[in-house]
């Protein structure tokens, strides 16, 4: 087996490539990462410097991939199955690629500075910097609405790496500011996310770790 992915079952942006993987039965060592681990930690920065995960380890082609995305993309060229999640097509590889963006930057992104500032010292906290990415949230729901309201998933009628990308990102985005009853369609579109068995996986192997979240009731 040549693939390692190191990661965290909690880690949001870890999910997208544990989707991927698991969409297309691809074979991969998976090596946690606890980064509150003297020994593991310095172990994980030999092979990510950074320290951001996830990594994704290819032995056999020598080849050490960094970021969510690009692993994603990696898979799709170097070990592709039967889920075709970069189309070959230009223009919806583009539409894709586009969507993945999205998610990540104006979903993922302030999702996590509202759990980040959950974590901070109380007098540390950023209660403007927390409404503005609220604020985004909610913008970025208004889209969804729209979008989802003629596709069934992210880009068109088959589930690609957008779709890995919106998994995790409105799955906790949900957390920290509920959809509620103003966007019917994202909701809709996020319980057929949830019924993915790919992702039905991920989540409930990160079942242990939840109780790590700091939920709205902290």
């Amino acid at each position: 087996m040549s693939l390692t992915l190191h990661f965290h079952p909690l880690a949001s942006f870890c999910w997208k490539p544990l989707i991927a993987l698991y969409e297309n039965a691809t074979a991969f060592n998976p090596a946690i990462v606890d980064l509150g681990d003297e020994h593991s930690r310095a172990a994980f920065l030999k092979i990510s410097p950074s320290g951001k995960m996830p990594a994704l380890r290819d032995d056999v082609r020598d080849r050490t991939v960094l970021e969510s995305t690009i692993v994603v993309e990696y898979l799709a060229a170097h070990y592709p199955g039967p889920v075709d999640l970069v189309p070959a097509d230009i223009d919806l590889a583009l539409a894709v690629r586009q969507a993945d963006r999205f998610y990540d930057f104006y979903v993922q992104e302030p999702m996590q500075k509202i759990v980040g500032d959950r974590l901070r010292p109380q007098d540390k906290t950023d209660p403007f910097g927390v409404e503005q990415a609220r604020g985004q949230l909610r913008n970025s729901y208004a889209i969804v609405e729209q979008e989802m309201q003629s596709r069934t998933w992210a880009v068109g009628d088959t589930f690609t790496l957008a779709d890995c990308a919106a998994s995790p990102a409105l799955f906790y985005a949900n957390k920290v500011e509920p959809f509620g009853d103003k966007y019917p369609a994202v909701k809709r579109y996020h319980e057929r996310l949830l019924q993915r068995p790919a992702f039905a996986r991920v989540i409930e192997e990160a079942q242990p770790y939840f109780k790590f979240f700091p939920y709205n009731n902290g």
